[in-house]
C-alpha cells in the first residue's frame, strides 16, 4: 500500500451521518446554518479567542483579512518561506508582497529584517506560522505598534499550537487558518479567521455575505460562506483533535528517534506546546533530497517537498527579490509522511531508507 505524505483523518461514518440527518430534516444547506453556527461556537471556546469565523478555506480567509483591515494597495511585508496562497492573496488584494529573509532555525520571518524593508508605502505585516511553529509574536507586535502597521498572520500550520499559554493563533489583528484535507483538523474544505476586534469581526462577516444584509447593500463582497456539509465535517471531527495530535507526536518522535543528527531540523520555542502538523527535514543538499526521494518512492512512498520554490522566486512577480536563506532551504527541506494511522513499522522502514541514503 502507498505511503503519501498525509492521510485525511475520517471519523466514524455513523458519527458523521447523524449530522447529515439534521441536514436532510432542517433542508438548511448553507448561509450560516444552525451546524455552522455551531462549530464557530465550538472553535471559538477550543481557542480561547475572542471572534471567529468560518470560511470556504485558508485563502480566501487571508484575502478576507487583507479587505477587512481596509488595505487597499501598498505593500504587506511577508516571508518568502510558505504556500504560494501566502503570495497570491496579497497579489489578488491588488498590493505588493514585499520579502524579508527567513531565519535558519524555525524558518520563520527574521525579525531582525522587517524594519529595514519598511516603506511609507507599508501597510501590514504578514508572517506565517510555519509548519505550526511560532513567529516571534512579540517583536512583531512592537515593529507594527512602532510604524502602525497591521499584522495578519497567516496559520494555515498553526491549528493546536499552544504558545505562552495560549493559542498561537491568538496573536495580530487577525489570524487565519485552514481547514484544508490535508491539515491536522480538516472540514474536507475549509478556513477561517480570528479576530481581535469586534468591529473588523462585525466587517468581516458582511464582506464574506456580498457586503449586504437584508436589502441594504452597504459595502463591496464576495461569497466566502461554508456550507452545513462541511461543517458537518468539522463537527464530526471535531471531537478527535486531542487523538489526532497525539497519534501525530508519536509519529514524530518515532523519526525523532531514528533520525536525529542525521538531518536537520527545525527548533521549537521553549513557551511553545507544539502541534505535530509536520515532519520537516533538511538535506546536505538537493541532490542528496532528490536520491532520497528516489528510494523512498521505489517503495511507493511520497514525502513532499514544502516549500519550493522559494516565493521570492515566482515568475509572476514583477520585481525580484534576494531572500537567500528560505532560497537555501527550499532546496533542501521536505516533509515526511505524517498521519495518525501510520504505524511504527512504517516510520521504521522511512527512517531506514533515508538513513541509507545519506552522507557520511
Amino acid at each position: 500500500m502507498s505511503i503519501f505524505v498525509t492521510k485525511s483523518f475520517m471519523p466514524p461514518i455513523s458519527e458523521y451521518e447523524k449530522y447529515i440527518e439534521q441536514i436532510w430534516k432542517s433542508r438548511v444547506l448553507t448561509n450560516q446554518g444552525p451546524l455552522l453556527r455551531e462549530l464557530e461556537t465550538k472553535i471559538q471556546d477550543y481557542l480561547g479567542v475572542k471572534y471567529f469565523q468560518y470560511v470556504e478555506n485558508g485563502t480566501i480567509a487571508l484575502q478576507l483579512s487583507i479587505q477587512a483591515l481596509g488595505i487597499e494597495g501598498g505593500e504587506i511585508i511577508t516571508t518568502p518561506f510558505s504556500y504560494v496562497a501566502t503570495t497570491s492573496s496579497i497579489l489578488w488584494q491588488r498590493c505588493k508582497p514585499v520579502f524579508v529573509d527567513i531565519e535558519p532555525n524555525n524558518f520563520t520571518i527574521d525579525v531582525n529584517k522587517i524594519e529595514a524593508a519598511i516603506t511609507p508605502q507599508t501597510k501590514a505585516i504578514m508572517p506565517v506560522h510555519v509548519f505550526g511553529y511560532a513567529c516571534d509574536v512579540e517583536a512583531i507586535e512592537a515593529i507594527a505598534k512602532k510604524h502602525n502597521l497591521r499584522v495578519i498572520y497567516d496559520g494555515a500550520h498553526a491549528f493546536g499550537s499552544r504558545y505562552k499559554g495560549k493559542s498561537l493563533l491568538s496573536y495580530g489583528d487577525i489570524s487565519t487558518l485552514s481547514f484544508h484535507a490535508t491539515k491536522l483538523y480538516h472540514t474536507i474544505e475549509g478556513g477561517g479567521c480570528i479576530i481581535e476586534d469586534s468591529e473588523i469581526s462585525r466587517k468581516l462577516d458582511l464582506i464574506k455575505h456580498f457586503g449586504h444584509q437584508g436589502d441594504d447593500h452597504i459595502c463591496l463582497g464576495i461569497n466566502a460562506k461554508q456550507s452545513e456539509f462541511n461543517a458537518a465535517m468539522g463537527l464530526a471531527n471535531f471531537e478527535y483533535i486531542k487523538d489526532i495530535i497525539r497519534e501525530r507526536k508519536r509519529v514524530s518522535e518515532g523519526y525523532n528517534k531514528l533520525l536525529t543528527g542525521r538531518v536537520g531540523r527545525p527548533k521549537a520555542q521553549k513557551d511553545l506546546e507544539y502541534n505535530y502538523a509536520y515532519y520537516p527535514v533538511i538535506f546536505s543538499s538537493e541532490e542528496e533530497l532528490q536520491q532520497v526521494f528516489s528510494s523512498l518512492n521505489k517503495e511507493e512512498i511520497y514525502p513532499r517537498r514544502y516549500f519550493y520554490p522559494s516565493l521570492n522566486e515566482l515568475p509572476y512577480l514583477e520585481e525580484k527579490e534576494s531572500c537567500p536563506i528560505s532560497e537555501d532551504i527550499s532546496h533542501r527541506i521536505a516533509c515526511l509522511p505524517l498521519y495518525p494511522e501510520l504505524s511504527d513499522e512504517e516510520v521504521a522502514k522511512i527512517s531506514a531508507i533515508i538513513r541509507s541514503n545519506l552522507s557520511k
